[in-house]
């Protein structure tokens, strides 16, 4: 039976929670960065948050399996309320301290695993409620990522430079607020792993880790990404900050770029939703990579105007759009029903396993060869690794529909 209100809810807490998440990537490091002036510190923070978060979402997608996402995606949701509204509390009272943020951003990342692997499990139930193609609710998936980052990170950088980075939290918190409440009264409660059998905590997380060793499509897409996140989150969390103060634009110059970058791509994930099914998935994967990568660094790390930044961020957001898309859909069409919980957690976990690393490695080279250089020798990175699914035949089967498929539908 088709219905349609499940995936309203699910697009609805998913922009609400993301729009949040855009908000403290933006307010946290630019809260650092102005306190200490220090970029080192400034990674040092996020990679504080992205530890915890990757080791608590490769651990929860068992338990995910056994009681379903709803107890997790709100339990997790409601606690994070808590822990994201100390930081404006302690700024009330005059006693934030950058110490304290480190256990208050370690709770944040160890919530938001769980929070995150519970609702990954929902775009193949989606589909089926729906009636439509994979790629469709994917495609839509990721014009709804898009849409939330872009009106967050314009958003954050306007409420940054209104209220300052530590009070803007509160309307962070607001946000978890209100997707738990979504969650809880819109997606029903019995979404668990299909026939679970319970074999104990560990020998379910040893079959999906398993099922993704063997799996060399999801191996390699794993692993590329990790290094992409890895070099991402170095841009986002250190580099972009430190540029946005070098020249001058501030806050709100870091929101104006994330949301250029992220309103374009909801064009290309809108086309990617009512075409996806019908594209070349490699040849767009590989391209679309391109696009979005390189270019982007080049262009920060030379004295480029802001109309030209923009141009080259709309460019790379816009091919940046087709790629979710198409991962996700070669996922949910590879992993069981029984497993999904498992195996997305981890490899989503194993993609975002090196972002912890990305701000320490941005202030680290910052620090070591000043700004110009990081960027390009980050952007030389990301060419390289954006040139994998040219040379590694793994990659090949992107572009083929698996028979696993049909266990989803």
């Amino acid at each position: 039976m088709i219905n349609r209100r499940p995936f309203i809810a699910y697009a609805a807490a998913e922009a609400f929670s993301l729009g949040g998440t855009r908000l403290s990537m933006i307010a946290i490091p630019w809260l650092v960065l102005t306190s200490t002036g220090s970029p080192t510190m400034t990674g040092t923070v996020a990679m504080a948050e992205m530890l915890p978060y990757v080791i608590s979402k490769f651990l929860s997608g068992p338990i995910v399996d056994r009681i379903g996402t709803k107890p997790i995606a709100v339990g997790a949701d409601l606690t994070s309320v808590l822990a994201i509204t100390t930081i404006p509390v302690l700024h009330q009272v005059g006693d934030l301290r950058i110490a304290y943020l480190f256990p208050v951003v370690a709770i944040m990342g160890t919530l938001r695993g769980p929070s995150d692997a519970a609702k990954g499990v929902l775009p193949p139930r989606v589909a089926e409620w729906a009636g439509v193609p994979m790629e469709r609710v994917t495609g839509v998936q990721g014009a709804i990522e898009r849409l939330a980052s872009s009106a967050g990170a314009a958003g954050a950088g306007g409420l940054v430079a209104l209220f300052g980075p530590a009070m803007s939290l509160a309307i962070n918190a607001g946000t978890f607020a209100v997707s738990a409440m979504i969650i809880a009264f819109g997606i029903p409660s019995t979404l668990k792993g299909d026939d679970h059998q319970t074999a104990g905590y560990l020998a379910d997380l040893k079959e999906g880790a398993h099922f993704v060793r063997a799996d060399s499509v999801l191996l390699g897409l794993a692993i590329m990404i990790a290094i992409t996140n890895l070099l991402d989150q170095g841009f986002t969390a250190v580099m972009l900050p430190v540029w946005a103060r070098n020249t001058g634009h501030g806050a709100g110059g870091v929101g104006l770029v994330l949301a250029i970058f992220a309103g374009f791509s909801i064009v290309g994930a809108l086309i990617a939703a009512a075409r996806g099914e019908h594209l070349p998935r490699l040849l767009m994967y590989t391209v679309c990579f391109m696009i979005g990568g390189l270019p982007r660094f080049v262009i920060f790390a030379i004295a480029t105007p802001l109309p030209v930044i923009m141009i080259v961020c709309a460019a790379g957001g816009f091919a940046s759009g087709f790629i979710n898309p198409i991962i996700s859909a070669v996922m949910f069409e590879r992993i069981p029903r029984t497993l999904t919980g498992r195996v997305t957690s981890l490899v989503g976990a194993s993609a975002w396993s090196l972002i912890p690393f990305g701000g320490l490695l941005g202030g680290v080279l910052i620090s070591g060869l000043g700004l110009p250089p990081a960027m390009l020798a980050i952007g030389a990175a990301y060419l390289v690794a954006t040139l994998s699914p040219v040379f590694v035949p793994s990659f090949r089967g992107l572009g083929q529909h698996a028979a696993g498929a049909s266990e989803l539908s």
